[in-house]
């Protein structure tokens, strides 16, 4: 019995094969699946709604433009993925704004999904108990605000992991570097992100 996971992973298969064809409705489809998960992600890298919004666009544009150059290496997932935080790394580079910009109000409020994964996240014996923080509807809004004070490597490594919960290896094919460098990254980022939340708790 397949697993929901690899439902999916075969449907999109077929899906791009369809794209390769042609098909606008499998294109569309890909999209539909995607387009809020990535456009998450990249709101939560570059911190801006408009730039999000135009960053996704951008990534759909080249998916589509690119189909037939995904060889099926990686998850169609994974490889979408990559070009959309490359795409918003990049961004961020070059764009002098990022350290004024800040997240419209609406999109401040985090989902519960990734309430219980920032309690994992902020969960240490020195760290305030997350279970008692996290009732403080102030919560999401200081982890965010915490986050735009990362790098943006170490922000990207953070987005994806705790709040998008990709895996170690999904990281490391995402963002194009080695195992070992996630898991240290990841580490450093933690570590950075728990003493500005204690600045802020």
């Amino acid at each position: 019995m397949q697993s929901k996971t690899e439902s999916i992973s075969i449907d999109d298969a077929v899906l791009v094969q369809q794209c390769r064809k042609g098909d606008s409705v499998a294109t569309e489809r890909l999209i539909l699946r995607y387009q809020n998960r990535i456009y998450n992600t990249i709101l939560k890298i570059c911190a801006n709604t408009n730039d999000a919004a135009e960053l996704t666009q951008d990534t759909f544009v080249k998916i589509i433009e690119n189909i037939d150059k995904f060889e099926g290496r990686s998850s169609f997932y994974t490889w979408a993925f990559r070009i959309a935080v490359n795409l918003t790394l990049n961004y961020c580079q070059r764009d002098s704004r990022l350290g004024q910009s800040s997240l419209d109000a609406e999109d401040n409020e985090c989902d519960e999904q990734a309430k219980l994964q920032l309690k994992d996240l902020l969960a240490d014996d020195s760290s305030p108990d997350p279970a008692v923080v996290a009732q403080n509807k102030e919560l999401c809004e200081i982890v965010v605000a915490a986050l735009m004070k990362l790098d943006e490597p170490q922000r990207a490594v953070v987005v994806l992991r705790d709040i998008e919960g990709m895996n170690y290896i999904q990281i490391a094919k995402v963002l194009d570097i080695e195992l070992g460098t996630v898991r240290s990254r990841l580490s450093r980022a933690r570590s950075n992100l728990r003493e500005i939340m204690e600045t802020f708790l």
